[in-house]
């Protein structure tokens, strides 16, 4: 599979956007801040990006 690539933010974009509540391990937590302060993304728009390219490139396989 393809790494997912993330670019820094040039400029803010307008978002439609809910808010909803996870629960995440810690240590994905703190990958996700750090990879928040290299970008300049909000640890939330990256977690969207995440789940987003999940969804495109997710196969479900139910067995018999």
């Amino acid at each position: 599979m393809e790494k997912l690539i993330i670019k820094p933010k040039e400029a803010k974009a307008k978002a439609t956007a809910i808010t909803i509540t996870i629960r995440l391990e810690r240590s994905l937590q703190e990958k996700y801040d750090e990879l928040s302060a290299k970008t300049n993304r909000s640890r939330s728009e990256l977690i969207n990006i995440a789940m987003q390219y999940a969804l495109d490139n997710m196969e479900i396989q139910i067995e018999e």
